[in-house]
């Protein structure tokens, strides 16, 4: 799935996530390219980590609701 960041984006143009998605990576060294990778990497995790507590939260009151 191919996801147009425009598209995506477009409701919020102010948000930190589009300007790093627009930001030119070209005057970055390896070492800088590697350390933001490093940081979206646990930003990643981090996000995963939230939404599995939403599901679970989700999960845990529709079970709750069923009985």
């Amino acid at each position: 799935m191919v996801v147009d960041l425009d598209d995506l984006f477009a409701k919020r143009p102010d948000d930190p996530l589009v300007q790093l998605t627009k930001q030119d990576l070209g005057p970055l060294s390896v070492d800088e390219l590697d350390e933001r990778v490093e940081i979206l990497r646990a930003e990643i995790a981090r996000i995963e980590q939230k939404k599995q507590q939403v599901v679970n939260h989700k999960l845990n009151a529709e079970a709750l609701f069923k009985r």
